[in-house]
């Protein structure tokens, strides 16, 4: 066992979400998001779906009592959120635009890095981010590298930092 691992956990396996409509969840995340509907257990005595791609599961649960769902209807950057990278936030955002779907932009900088940030709701008003967010290097605060995944490498920070390791996400 890894001391800054007890649990010895491996990935994060899926998310879920309590729905008002199945139907209109699955719809979002599927031809919004581009998830994929995957065999759920026939055990389960509640209706819901098991959605896959990006390396994580999403799984929709009906809601017993969908009127008591509150639907939040501020873009709040700091809410609750899941978070998705993207190949072209211009592209992104346009397609929003085209779908009619109201979204809260945000650019963050660090060290000269411009991290894009497009915020919306899913049916029930959970946050959705798509962001550029992979450019954004990973500097562990601890500096115990054994913390970060097997897909991190070393790398020297450019000339804004000095005497400072940064991470960065190894695409694979």
């Amino acid at each position: 066992m890894k001391a800054g691992n007890p649990l010895n956990l491996t990935s994060l396996n899926h998310v879920s979400f309590l729905c008002r409509s199945l139907q209109e969840s699955v719809d979002f995340y599927t031809k919004i998001l581009g998830f994929v509907p995957i065999k759920r257990p026939q055990d389960f005595d509640f209706d819901g779906a098991w959605l896959y791609n990006y390396g994580i599961g999403i799984h929709l649960i009906q809601s017993a009592n969908p009127d008591k769902i509150l639907k939040k209807t501020e873009i709040n950057p700091k809410d609750h959120h899941i978070s998705f990278q993207c190949e072209n936030m211009g592209a992104v955002e346009k397609k929003l635009k085209e779908m009619g779907i109201e979204y809260r932009r945000q650019r963050v900088e660090e060290y000269g890095i411009h991290v894009d940030q497009l915020f919306f709701h899913d049916p029930d008003g959970f946050m959705i981010e798509i962001c550029n967010c992979d450019i954004l290097p990973v500097i562990p605060i601890t500096g115990e590298m054994g913390l970060l995944s097997s897909r991190i490498r070393v790398l020297p920070l450019q000339a804004a930092l000095t005497n400072t390791t940064v991470c960065s996400a190894v695409k694979r």
